[in-house]
């Protein structure tokens, strides 16, 4: 098992180029499901844990991938199989995006319920709901889900989404597309991953109307195209990595992004001290070598993503003040909590909400990975922790982010990859 070391203290400065999104990824691949014809070629690609475990369940169902240099292509005309096994869908979440697209292309898809970060229960209620609207008939049976469309073809219809749901838009979307007739999709989410995934489908050739809204309205089509498709950037990842400068008291330049799909972002670190510059695809953030106390609250796009809570409560250990953080997408998310206070920080917490007081002094100690995000907040604190800090079971981090300790020494920080046993 693999762990990072860290020693505290150095500034991070310098100029990186952000990467592929994994979040607009996985939806983008699971879609080249929809078409048996001809080949895709997807640029900007992470090379990420999840971006393997979906090729192994393309592999599995017949398709033919190649990955070398953030470009995967993708051949899905001898796809055979719409049985996605346990195996490989325990290991992430998102292998859920199979669903509509196999329904879609096949009339029948056979799902295990996924797996992926352990931070409290996410239902998969809203997935099944879009693909029974959409005409499917769907029974879960020894930790299966079985959807078949009834007549063998979905059928147009209304979904009206109760919450906003990035995975649910994105599969009713997928399943949508070859469906017999109009959907209208209410309550959509509008995230930027969901904007790129309308934007591939679109080239493919579906109808899609209100693309970067929360209405969309998609008429069905016959068939789609191979295409070749450039991905957008990982909004997350610049994220955490404006919030190693500014926790370290440094400064760094990203280009290759989209300043608009920071908005929320931007601000509150503006907000919290430090200067933001942005130009059409650049964003720039300069220390001032104090940090305020600033609140968020994660909600939806456009506000503060949850994906950025955990880097951001690592943040606030360092702001002169009290924040407040809560999180109203996932209300369990704060498994980072006890092991940033392990390092110094003062943290309370109370359901979805939180309270830090800093600025507090961290030291270096082991502390436990839970998931995705929490594995990057623990990242943050040990750049500014006095001494080492190890960070263990960073498969949660690899996930989700592209050789970050490569990344993060790039940009002047003390971190090495290393492996270690749990059990000696």
């Amino acid at each position: 098992m693999d762990k990072l070391v860290i020693t505290g203290g150095k500034r991070i400065e310098g100029e990186i180029t952000a990467s592929g999104s994994k979040n607009s990824s996985l939806p983008i691949i699971a879609a080249t499901l929809l078409s048996g014809s001809g080949t895709f070629t997807l640029h900007r690609i992470p090379d990420l844990q999840d971006i393997t475990t979906f090729r192994q369940l393309f592999d599995h169902l017949g398709a033919e991938t190649a990955f070398s240099h953030n470009t995967l292509t993708i051949t899905t005309a001898n796809v055979q199989s719409v049985l996605a096994p346990y195996e490989l869908v325990k290991k992430m979440r998102a292998s859920i995006y199979l669903l509509g697209p196999l329904l879609a292309r096949f009339g029948h898809a056979r799902v295990s319920l996924p797996g992926g970060c352990a931070f409290g229960p996410r239902p998969i209620d809203l997935h099944l709901m879009a693909m029974e609207k959409l005409g499917a008939r769907i029974t879960i049976e020894t930790g299966f889900i079985d959807a078949v469309a009834e007549g063998g073809r979905l059928k147009g219809a209304t979904i009206d989404f109760p919450v906003s749901s990035v995975g649910a838009t994105g599969n009713a979307l997928m399943a949508a597309v070859l469906a017999e007739g109009t959907t209208i999709i209410r309550n959509a989410a509008a995230e930027p991953e969901i904007e790129a995934l309308c934007h591939f489908l679109q080239a493919m050739g579906a109808d899609i109307r209100g693309t970067g809204t929360t209405e969309l309205i998609i008429h069905g089509c016959d068939s789609l195209r191979h295409v070749e498709f450039s991905n957008i950037f990982d909004r997350i990842e610049a994220g955490t990595i404006l919030a190693a400068a500014a926790i370290t008291g440094g400064s760094v330049t990203i280009r290759g992004v989209i300043p608009s799909h920071m908005e929320s972002v931007l601000q509150k670190f503006s907000d919290a001290g430090c200067r933001i510059e942005t130009t059409d695809d650049t964003v720039i953030l300069k220390s001032t070598g104090r940090l305020k106390a600033t609140d968020i609250t994660a909600e939806p796009f456009p506000a503060f993503p949850t994906d950025m809570q955990a880097q951001w409560m690592a943040l606030m250990t360092q702001a002169e003040g009290t924040s407040e953080i809560t999180d109203h997408v996932y209300h369990e998310r704060f498994n980072h909590i006890p092991e940033l206070n392990r390092l110094g920080a003062h943290i309370d917490i109370e359901g979805n909400w939180a309270v830090v007081h800093g600025p507090q002094a961290l030291s270096g100690t082991k502390v436990m990975s839970t998931d995705l995000r929490a594995s990057a907040s623990l990242v943050l604190a040990g750049l500014v922790a006095e001494g080492t800090t190890e960070v263990l079971r960073v498969y949660h981090l690899d996930r989700g982010y592209e050789r970050i300790e490569t990344r993060l020494q790039n940009l002047g920080a003390e971190i090495k990859r290393e492996k270690y046993s749990e059990f000696g």
